[in-house]
């Protein structure tokens, strides 16, 4: 009998192989607790959803975070997700010197149809695990908008569903209000 075992990845591992060109450069690839998972094919109201939001965000916010979109954050559990948006806190290096930490990060929100159980099973406990105090998965294929908060080891303690057509206060920021209608696109006739 073949005894095998898979190899987990740490964070050096996975910038080595970008650098040695195992990786390639733009391979939407990211890496889960020591594994790297190949991102799933993004449909068209799945870019509606994230252009709108990088759209508006920004100019919502006013200079006080940065938004970034599907760029990666750096977690202690050899993991570099890059969720579809980050919420992240001004840094007077705008992040040149590394990528956000879970101490930066004010939301992250994942726009899911094909991945909505690897967003609720594997993301969520993970952002929970480092401490992410809010998560939000905007559910294409259900329409709602899934609040996740009060991380407490792996799991967040408290889950909030909302359907439109409601508003809803941006974390960190009490004074911004979002319509969650604005999250999911309809096909016109």
């Amino acid at each position: 009998m073949v005894n095998t075992q898979i190899r987990s990845l740490t964070s050096a591992d996975y910038y080595q192989m970008m650098e040695s060109g195992i990786i390639r450069e733009g391979e939407r690839v990211e890496l889960i607790l020591g594994q790297i998972f190949t991102m799933a094919a993004k449909g068209t109201r799945h870019t509606v959803a994230t252009t709108r939001l990088i759209t508006e965000l920004p100019m919502l916010l006013q200079r006080r975070a940065i938004v970034r979109c599907q760029e990666p954050i750096t977690l202690p559990n050899d993991s570099e997700p890059e969720p579809d948006i980050a919420i992240v806190r001004l840094r007077s290096d705008d992040y040149i010197n590394s990528h956000p930490s879970p101490a930066d990060v004010i939301l992250v929100i994942e726009v899911a149809d094909s991945t909505i159980k690897f967003d609720r099973d594997t993301k969520a406990p993970l952002y929970a695990a480092v401490g992410i105090n809010e998560y939000w998965i905007i559910n294409l294929i259900d329409d709602r908008l899934e609040i996740y908060r009060q991380p407490e080891g792996n799991i967040y303690t408290s889950i909030e569903i909302i359907l439109p057509p409601r508003s809803i206060n941006l974390p960190g920021f009490p004074e911004i209000v979002l319509s969650i209608d604005d999250f999911f696109p309809v096909q016109k006739a």
